[in-house]
């Protein structure tokens, strides 16, 4: 069986060179045991998760994936209890992107991964900006059905701001920034795959794995809405990658994430 997402494009070679990704840090998850993420203890040694916020630049404008941590943690200044752990979180990304000299009004798009609250916790900060999700996601987070969901997160969010899809998406329509539908985690979980003129393909794994150990032991989380459907989302995902040649950043992978350029440096 093939799990083929999409063709490749040929892309407009203006769009393709003035594509940027900045990756910022929107802070950690520290925790006692991977159990719930499906994990025994020998399997894995990680115990920090790694956080965070992306903004991508493109020639029709700009794009923020995931939201972070939610604002009340960093205003906490230090570690915040968590069941089974704790979490931090240093500048608040509308913050960070102020010291850039964004604001949120020049944001034209968001997207989540899917709406866990260190996923979207920013995202009423950006309620004038047109926010791109999937109906599945949408409908599923206001059921009271989801566990981890803090819906008081995005709930002034307006239906009319957000462009609703049902499966994957081209968001500039020239195939170098494109959501790609993996549910399972959560009803409408996506990742996004960007084409990068320097550093090639990125697909940026929301959370179909949190760890090394998830995707190489094809381990489901405990607490996924569907363990089969997660399971199909991770054959498509790796049909994908192998297909395109793409590289995956495991988003909360904190190993990676200290080998990363943070913003204001980027990727292009």
């Amino acid at each position: 069986m093939k799990y083929l997402v999409f063709t490749l494009l040929v892309f407009s070679s203006s769009a393709f060179a003035q594509t940027r990704l900045y990756v910022f840090d929107c802070g950690s998850l520290r925790l006692d045991s991977l159990a719930m993420f499906g994990l025994e203890e020998h399997e894995s040694d990680v115990r920090e998760m790694f956080v965070p916020c992306y903004l991508i630049e493109h020639a029709r404008g700009r794009l923020l994936w995931d939201g972070g941590l939610p604002k009340t943690v960093a205003d906490a200044n230090g570690d915040v209890a968590l069941t089974g752990g704790s979490m931090a979180y240093k500048t608040w990304i509308v913050d960070q992107l102020a010291a850039m000299g964004i604001t949120p009004g020049q944001i034209d798009h968001v997207a989540y991964s899917h709406l866990h609250f260190d996923h979207a916790g920013a995202a009423n900060a950006f309620v004038d900006t047109n926010v791109i999700m999937q109906r599945k996601e949408w409908d599923a987070a206001f059921s009271g059905s989801e566990g981890f969901v803090d819906t008081s997160l995005f709930d002034a969010i307006k239906p009319d701001n957000v462009t609703f899809i049902d499966g994957d998406h081209d968001v500039f329509g020239d195939g170098t920034v494109r959501l790609v539908f993996a549910p399972g985690h959560t009803p409408g979980h996506q990742l996004l795959l960007l084409e990068l003129e320097n550093t090639g393909r990125v697909l940026l794994s929301g959370d179909l794995y949190h760890t090394r150990a998830n995707r190489r032991l094809r381990k489901v989380p405990t607490f996924n809405h569907d363990a089969g459907q997660t399971l199909q989302s991770m054959d498509k995902i790796e049909a994908l990658l192998a297909e395109s040649g793409a590289t995956l950043w495991i988003e909360h992978d904190r190993a990676l994430a200290d080998t990363l350029k943070k913003a204001p440096a980027y990727y292009d």
